[in-house]
């Protein structure tokens, strides 16, 4: 198995603990350091994710510039282009440091509903997260070196094992008595420990050095004018997912912080189903377009793509309708109880649904990346989410967390309209034919099992194992179903092959 096919299996792998882990191991945090602390965990780490904006797409540009001189054999450009990018990183450091000691002098007025002692906590926890911040990333840069040189096993196995290795020490420091702050230097020392030993295997396995043979701002341009892109979708992201952690870290208490923070915990993991799926078209279907298909053959694409992951997401998103809210009690409802356990369903449900057709349509953004179409978006979507936050500020003074992820996703859903006007009238994809064919047997049929599930969740009972029965007895009528009712013959042969070709597998043995 090649690297490339290995690296694959491994990120499924990763994108796997990740979630199933993340759920397992939040409770047990929440329950071992308490809301409020959790809450202080979860809004440092957030204004720390927004600071990490300053990493301006480096990382993605050292993966496709180490790449290209290795291609065209230029080993004096791939020496000087690291050199080049280890000086703006040093840059970069030394500003993330800057202007952490400027806000952590104002985390005391900024952090208006924190007690003293909070204070204290999040003061710690800030300083710590920048020092971890201003060696993380040039210290990533040594991954993206790995990935340049198409060597994806050793850096992926090495995420694998820290993600692990992390969380058995984070469950055996907790249960030893540890709080908040002894989560962030179990980070600090995990990831002081595995750049090392990333760098080790750049430096003395691959054998790649950093040399400056020479300095010209030509080299800087060249390397902006790739990452320039990446940066902007990443404040994209921060206004989607940090800004909400700035508004309530105003206004609001640190247990207001830990509902909202998880709320948004959940329903991310939502579109991992759907990315996990798609991903597995994209090669393809990013060679459509560079091969200049037509508008109607691309939209067939993505109707393809699109159709399979709404049979994915409707199984998710019409279960956690219906038993999200038990769940969410079950997992966090000892700390939070029920009021807090309700929010944190409704925010990462609203998140849900508005998630839903990006994640259908993400073969859009490959579309866009070919035609060099990036900008429009990257616009429309920073004006709408800085008005969605805008719009959740105001709301999050008369409903806290709710209020502030109702505005964010009222943004979201404008630029999702807009998106699709731009798509069908500028890019030339069909969108009347995309919901036309993406709801062809799936709508009714959703519709059907929103009934089902409505039923089974009138069953009597509670706890966990009455949550599992009627999430399995869904489960079991929901594929059935679907297969039946909702799939064409194409998805149909996409469940029947691989199972036709074990079954053959096994009978010659």
């Amino acid at each position: 198995m090649s690297q490339l096919k290995k690296g694959a299996v491994l990120n499924y792998v990763i994108i796997f603990l990740t979630n199933v882990v993340g759920l397992f191991i939040t409770p047990f945090i929440l329950n071992h350091i308490g809301s409020a602390q959790y809450g202080i965990y979860t809004a440092i780490g957030a204004l720390i994710g927004t600071i990490s904006v300053l990493d301006l797409g480096l990382n993605s540009s050292i993966v496709r510039f180490v790449a290209k001189y290795r291609a065209e054999g230029d080993r004096r450009g791939e020496e000087n282009f690291l050199a080049t990018t280890m000086i703006l990183y040093s840059i970069i450091s030394f500003t993330i440091i800057v202007v952490g000691l400027i806000f952590y002098g104002y985390i005391d007025t900024y952090f208006t509903k924190m007690t003293p002692d909070e204070i204290e906590i999040a003061k710690t926890i800030f300083i710590l997260l920048i020092f971890n911040l201003a060696i993380g990333l040039p210290g990533g840069s040594f991954r993206g070196i790995s990935y340049g040189y198409e060597v994806f096993v050793f850096p992926k196995t090495v995420n694998i094992i820290r993600y692990v290795l992390r969380t058995l020490v984070v469950v055996a420091v907790l249960i030893m008595g540890g709080k908040a702050i002894a989560l962030v230097i179990i980070d600090t020392v995990f990831n002081i420990l595995f750049i090392a030993i990333e760098s080790y295997y750049v430096f003395f396995i691959l054998k790649v050095r950093f040399k400056l043979h020479e300095f010209k701002l030509k080299y800087v341009k060249q390397i902006f004018s790739y990452s320039l892109w990446i940066f902007v979708f990443s404040i994209v992201s921060m206004f989607q997912w940090k800004a909400g952690h700035w508004v309530l870290g105003r206004i609001a208490t640190p247990e207001v912080l830990t509902i909202y923070g998880i709320g948004i915990v959940l329903g991310t993991y939502y579109g991992t189903f759907s990315t996990a799926i798609s991903e597995v078209f994209l090669p393809r279907a990013t060679k459509m377009t560079v091969g200049n298909a037509s508008g109607e053959e691309l939209t067939s694409m993505m109707i393809k793509i699109g159709r399979i992951s709404f049979i994915v997401l409707m199984y998710i998103l019409v279960a956690f309708a219906s038993y999200g809210n038990q769940f969410v009690y079950l997992w966090v409802g000892k700390e939070l109880g029920v009021e807090g356990s309700h929010k944190i369903w409704l925010i990462a449900f609203l998140i849900m649904l508005a998630y839903t057709l990006p994640l259908l349509q993400g073969f859009g953004n490959s579309i866009l990346e070919a035609k060099n179409k990036l900008a429009f978006k990257a616009i429309l979507y920073i004006s709408f989410l800085f008005l969605g936050v805008i719009l959740g500020a105001f709301l999050a003074r008369s409903y806290g967390a709710l209020g502030m992820i109702s505005g964010t996703v009222t943004g979201w859903l404008i630029v999702q309209n807009v998106m699709n006007f731009y798509y069908n009238n500028v890019i030339g994809l069909n969108i009347l034919r995309f919901f036309k064919e993406i709801f062809h047997k799936t709508f009714l049929t959703v519709l059907l099992l929103v009934g089902v599930g409505y039923l089974i969740n009138l069953l009597p009972g509670d706890g966990w194992f009455n949550f599992v029965f009627k999430a399995g007895l869904y489960s079991i009528i929901y594929f059935p179903a679907m297969y039946v009712l909702g799939m064409i013959d194409y998805e149909k042969e996409l469940f029947t092959k691989p199972i036709q070709s074990l079954i053959v597998k096994l009978g010659k043995n």
